[in-house]
């Protein structure tokens, strides 16, 4: 599933269709394309791992879900799920879920929660894991609502880097330690992000897919963990659990 940073690398790309009408629709998407037919594009946003066209009174919101990708001038063989030809251009969607929101998006969204936005804050993302206790940290990562943006790579190297277990309930995690978890949520994201644009990503990786520990050597455990039953790779000596 495409994460935050690489959210924010589409939405930089389609940057340009700012103040941009959109000229021709298509697609095999059941949502109303011809509804942004001779719409201008008003701002090119994204919120955790939704990007979002906005035009004067409602916004197209595209989630990549587990396998979506975009394509900018040009084209996969496969059919767009939403393909928006500009004067300036053209910007596919494949494999992606697709809705309206109606009225302003700052009315739909807290920016607050985007661990890779401006108003990112951290204070909060603390109140609401302090209201679940008996949460599992690998659970509240991917939880959008308190970091939005965050996948199952960040969440595996962020525990990693951070050495919490991700089994551990957030009660059990210290509060110096889950300071730490937040922050290292943005700060890991960025580093994803410059990584991603570099071509570079996977090789920075220390314990996601991996075998080894790479501070200790010992062998890295791969469970399915939590509510979300998603991989979680971590080390059972640098990362015990509470």
């Amino acid at each position: 599933m495409p994460e935050g940073p690489s959210i924010v690398i589409l939405r930089e790309a389609a940057a340009h269709f700012r103040n941009h009408a959109v000229r021709i629709t298509a697609g095999n998407s059941s949502l109303d394309l011809a509804r942004m037919q001779g719409r201008r594009v008003v701002s090119v946003r994204s919120w955790g791992k939704h990007f979002l066209l906005e035009f004067r009174g409602f916004s197209l919101r595209a989630h990549l879900l587990m396998f979506g990708t975009w394509r900018i001038d040009e084209r996969k063989p496969t059919t767009a799920r939403a393909s928006l030809t500009f004067d300036n251009g053209e910007l596919n969607l494949y494999t992606c879920s697709l809705k309206y929101i109606e009225g302003p998006l700052d009315d739909a969204y807290d920016w607050r929660a985007d661990v890779m936005n401006p108003a990112w804050d951290p204070r909060l993302a603390r109140r609401k894991l302090k209201a679940r206790p008996d949460a599992l940290i690998c659970d509240a990562l991917l939880d959008q609502d308190i970091f939005a943006g965050v996948g199952n790579i960040i969440k595996n190297e962020v525990l990693f880097r951070t050495r919490v277990h991700p089994a551990a309930a957030i009660a059990t995690i210290s509060p110096r330690r889950l300071g730490q978890v937040i922050a290292q949520a943005r700060e890991y994201s960025f580093d994803f992000l410059a990584w991603k644009k570099a071509y570079e990503l996977k090789k920075h990786w220390q314990v996601h897919t991996k075998r080894t520990c790479p501070r200790c050597g010992g062998p890295v455990s791969k469970q399915y963990l939590g509510t979300t039953q998603r991989r979680a790779f971590f080390c059972p000596v640098c990362q015990p659990l509470p």
